[in-house]
């Protein structure tokens, strides 16, 4: 099948989105399965980011051997292959293990896609980066909307993601089938960085940034079926209706950012996304009515959609370092707050009550709007940058 390549690109974050996001439309079904309470659902959960934190540090020069089109392959079958086996599962012991080789190849994926949209970049003279994150929040939409279907039609957790197996299956193959691997950029992937770079002083306020995002991610992805469920004891469709507005407005808001971005500046538009966020918090915080709730996930959602972008490109132009290494080290740091989140947002769910989970998130928040001065006040030049 004909597909340019950046196009390739777009239908493998969609995939990995689609298979990803129906295993964490089943939370609230899994939580049922494993006879788990929610800080125990939470350290089970956290299998996912251990994984991914690993192979972000260990597997470039595995992704480097194979290839960017065999490495494709793997990360989207395998995913997809295994995450259909979490029915199966005896425990949340299992379920873990499980989740941990599902990380493996989240990290080899992400690394894999960025490198891989950074050659195609180079190749077709404009920035495609953005957009090919918006098709992986994009499919996080589709599927949201489609498991709220699906479980309020009453098909068990094994057979919808035995659908979506086969589905990335044949879409995968439509994919990878005429693909080649875009050629290295001469002169600036010969260096090394190391592994684990370690943030600077001055990058700090970058990292507190890019962290909020991710916590905020994960608190509308991992929580808002279960919160929906057990704040309002709503129906299935509209408890996942939760998580299809989150993924929803982050991917409308990854989709048309840029030229906001490109005109009023990363500080100022930072600044309203977060304070965007915040406010979605507090509306899920404070909910009297379901439907306030679902308005509250929807600002989260593009709240914190476009925020950790922003970010990287500010610490790919600082001049203290270089920008490898400091773009390593904000994603590297990123990556610890999907290794916390789960279990302590569980933790404070099982404590203190979901509610004020969601509540735990806004410190984080204030915190980088003090930081966003580390943003620059507004762009002069398009900068094409690498992040989740």
């Amino acid at each position: 099948m004909l597909l340019a390549p950046q196009h390739r690109t777009y239908l493998a974050f969609f995939l990995i989105a689609i298979s990803t996001g129906a295993f964490l439309a089943r939370i609230p079904d899994l939580q049922v399965m494993l006879g788990v309470n929610k800080a125990q659902l939470g350290f089970t959960l956290i299998g996912l980011a251990i994984g991914a934190l690993v192979s972000l540090t260990f597997s470039s020069p595995i992704v480097v051997r194979l290839g960017a089109r065999l490495t494709l392959a793997i990360t989207i079958f395998g995913t997809a292959a295994l995450l259909s086996l979490a029915p199966f599962m005896p425990n949340a012991p299992a379920v873990f293990c499980l989740l941990f080789l599902v990380g493996l190849l989240g990290g080899a994926f992400e690394i894999n896609l960025n490198v891989e949209v950074g050659r195609i970049e180079a190749q077709v003279g404009f920035g495609i980066m953005n957009r090919a994150h918006g098709f992986w929040s994009l499919g996080f939409f589709v599927t949201a909307i489609s498991a709220s279907v699906i479980r309020q039609a009453g098909i068990s957790m094994q057979t919808h993601l035995h659908l979506v197996l086969a589905l990335c299956l044949v879409l995968g193959i439509v994919n990878v089938v005429g693909m080649k691997n875009a050629p290295a950029i001469k002169g600036t992937e010969a260096d090394t960085a190391p592994h684990f770079a370690l943030p600077t002083l001055g990058l700090m306020p970058l990292c507190i940034i890019g962290l909020s995002a991710f916590l905020v991610e994960g608190a509308g992805i991992d929580w808002s079926a279960i919160y929906m469920r057990d704040v309002f004891q709503v129906e299935p469709f509209v408890g996942g209706t939760g998580l299809t507005l989150f993924a929803g407005f982050m991917a409308l808001a990854r989709l048309f950012a840029d030229p906001v971005v490109d005109r009023y500046g990363p500080r100022p538009v930072a600044i309203v996304m977060l304070a965007t966020a915040a406010i979605g918090i507090a509306m899920v915080w404070l909910a009297p009515h379901a439907y306030v709730a679902l308005a509250g996930f929807a600002l989260m959602g593009a709240g914190c959609s476009a925020v950790y972008p922003m970010a990287v490109t500010a610490a790919a132009q600082r001049s203290d370092r270089p920008a490898v290494v400091n773009v390593a080290a904000l994603a590297q740091m990123s990556f610890v707050v999907f290794f916390l989140a789960p279990p302590l947002l569980g933790f404070v769910a099982e404590h203190w009550g979901l509610r004020n989970a969601y509540l735990a998130c806004l410190p984080l928040i204030v915190l980088s709007l003090l930081a966003s001065p580390a943003l620059a006040p507004k762009r002069n030049a398009r900068v094409v940058t690498e992040g989740a």
